[in-house]
């Protein structure tokens, strides 16, 4: 490339926000995968959530239960 060359950025660009939804007939493909790759995020966020309160409750129930054995 010398410096006469000229390099053009070719950029995604869509008629319509319809045209853009359908992504060229491939809409439906894009669209699932994102929806899909989005309810595994989510689900992942809430099955750790669940699970480190399960966690602490059970942690709060055994220091609770050493106390009382303790005091005893």
């Amino acid at each position: 490339m010398g410096p006469g060359s000229r390099v053009e950025r070719v950029g995604v660009s869509f008629d319509s926000f319809a045209d853009f939804i359908a992504m060229g007939g491939h809409g439906f493909y894009v669209w699932f995968s994102y929806g899909a790759s989005m309810l595994v995020v989510v689900a992942n966020v809430v099955v750790v959530r669940r699970s480190r309160l399960r966690c602490i409750r059970e942690l709060t129930d055994m220091a609770r239960r050493q106390r009382n054995t303790e005091a005893v």
